[in-house]
C-alpha cells in the first residue's frame, strides 16, 4: 500500500517546530561534523504518525509512555515519532507536563489527522462526537525520503480501544517500509 500524505499542520506541545508540519522533518540538517559529509541530508527517512484516541484514554496514554521508553530505536532506524491528540492545546500540554515525551505531541481538536488518514471511528454521530467512546487508534507509517511526496507505506487501524501494534511491531514495520 502506498499513497500520499496530506500537507498537515497542528500545534505541537512537545519538542519540535510549534506548529509542527509533517513536511518540516524533510527538511535537510547540516551535518553534526562538516569535514566527514559534504552537505545537509535529511534528519529522517520516516514518520511514524500515532494517532490516539483521546485524552483520557488510558491505553494511548501508556502507548506513549511505551514508545517514548524506545524512543532511540526508533531514530536508530530514522523514524521520527509524531503523536496526535484529538484534543485542544491545553489538554494536550497535560500530557507533555506529565510524561516529558521527547518526540512532538501535537494537538488536533478538529481530528484533521484521523479523517486524512482514514483513523477508525465507531456508533456513529455519537462515536465523532465523544472520541473516548468511539475513536480507535491508529499508527501510519510515512517514508519520507523524498520531501515533495510524502508517502504512506503502512498503516495499522484499531478495531477497538485495546487493539493496537505493539512496539516491536512497529520497529518492524519501520525496518521493512523504509
Amino acid at each position: 500500500m502506498t499513497e500520499s500524505s496530506p500537507e498537515l499542520t497542528f500545534p505541537n506541545v512537545g519538542p519540535g517546530p510549534d506548529p509542527l508540519s509533517l513536511t518540516d522533518l524533510t527538511e535537510p540538517v547540516a551535518p553534526a561534523d562538516p569535514t566527514t559529509t559534504d552537505g545537509a541530508e535529511p534528519a529522517h527517512d520516516a514518520i511514524l504518525l500515532l494517532l490516539h484516541r483521546d485524552h483520557h484514554a488510558g491505553q494511548c496514554r501508556r502507548q506513549v509512555r511505551a514508545v517514548a521508553d524506545r524512543y532511540e530505536e526508533f531514530r536508530d532506524r530514522g523514524c521520527q515519532v509524531v503523536s496526535v491528540v484529538p484534543e485542544p492545546r491545553d489538554r494536550v500540554r497535560e500530557w507533555q507536563e506529565r510524561y516529558d515525551l521527547p518526540f512532538p505531541l501535537c494537538a488536533d481538536p478538529e481530528t484533521t489527522a484521523g479523517e486524512a488518514f482514514d483513523q477508525p471511528v465507531r456508533l456513529g454521530p455519537v462515536g465523532r462526537h465523544f472520541d473516548l467512546v468511539g475513536r480507535m487508534p491508529a499508527a501510519v507509517v510515512l517514508d519520507i525520503r523524498d520531501p515533495a511526496a510524502l508517502e504512506v507505506v503502512a498503516t495499522y487501524r484499531g478495531r477497538s480501544n485495546m487493539d493496537r501494534p505493539e512496539i516491536d511491531e512497529l520497529l518492524a514495520t519501520v525496518d521493512r517500509r523504509t
